[in-house]
């Protein structure tokens, strides 16, 4: 629909209106024009002068009234369509329909159709409501409907999008913090090696060492470990601030534990790597507005439900 706030001029009003009116009126000329009078029965017809196998000629007649009329039947819907729904600059239609107020109302009709559904659940504690296969279930079907596109269908993540099957929580696995993340979102930042100083590749291989071998006692990753020894200095002089001073992360900044085997962009030396130089920008959107907080309470419950079963 035409926005008239968009514009600072009436030019692109009239640059709609002229060419739809015109374009109507155009019509009605050359309909007018090309389907003259019917011929007299006697008047001999003539032809446009195109025959094909020998006699077979295209004769110059005029249309068909019944073809004729559909075409003013569609020219004069056309014009009742612009009278009743917008289509002319900023003219809203006699009707006053918009998009949005067909959404709302249908959204509103939904909701006094569907919420009771949710809500029958929405005072009831989500460590309680994993037991109930019902309401698990509804949590299902709106993780179905808004996060496997991210997340899969079976919840294991891929590459850049947390495992929710797991144990491994980068914000904290309780009910209100998964609330949290779902209703208000979450924002990861991971800056680039530049940013932290790390200007050379001696730098970011020594640091890149020295975070495979967090996980190297209990996971056996392999390192440098002379490397690794100087990459230690420099992760507790810049990284520290985030990961903490063992690297086990700290929850409540969402900044990953360096010490186990869950990567989420891989802990590969190659991966590791990409992510010191290059940084990681990870945004889980905000869904509190959009679902409300029934659906809300109802999706955490199944995302709790996966690693406490």
């Amino acid at each position: 629909m035409f926005d008239s706030s968009l514009f600072t001029s009436q030019f692109w009003e009239w640059f709609i209106i002229i060419p739809t009116v015109g374009g109507i009126l155009g019509c009605f000329g050359l309909i007018i024009w090309l389907s003259g009078s019917s011929p007299d029965p006697d008047e001999k017809v003539e032809t446009m002068g195109h025959v094909w196998d020998e006699d077979l000629a295209e004769y110059n007649n005029p249309l068909p009234k019944w073809w004729l009329y559909m075409f003013y039947i569609t020219l004069f819907y056309s014009i009742g369509y612009l009278l009743v729904y917008p289509g002319l600059g900023s003219f809203k239609g006699f009707f006053g329909w918009t998009e949005v107020n067909q959404y709302e109302a249908e959204m509103k009709a939904a909701d006094e159709m569907y919420m009771p559904i949710f809500t029958k659940y929405q005072n009831e504690p989500i460590a309680e409501l994993i037991k109930k296969p019902e309401a698990v279930q509804i949590g299902h079907r709106l993780f179905m409907t808004y996060c496997t596109v991210c997340h899969g269908s079976d919840a294991r993540g891929v590459k850049g999008f947390p495992n929710l099957q797991d144990d491994d929580w980068l914000y904290g696995s309780t009910p209100d913090v998964i609330t949290a993340s779902i209703m208000t979102g979450r924002q990861g930042i991971m800056p680039a090696a530049a940013a932290n100083g790390l200007t050379t590749d001696a730098d970011v291989n020594n640091i890149t060492q020295y975070v495979l071998s967090l996980s190297s006692a209990e996971h056996g990753t392999k390192y440098d470990a002379t490397a690794a020894v100087e990459g230690e200095k420099t992760f507790k002089r810049i990284c520290f601030a985030c990961h903490g001073p063992d690297g086990k992360g700290v929850q409540a900044m969402g900044a990953p534990n360096l010490t186990d085997n869950t990567w989420l962009y891989g802990g590969s030396e190659s991966d590791v790597k990409e992510t010191i130089i290059k940084g990681r920008q990870g945004r889980m959107p905000a869904h509190g507005e959009f679902l409300g907080e029934a659906k809300v309470h109802l999706l955490s419950t199944y995302i709790y439900s996966l690693s406490n079963k």
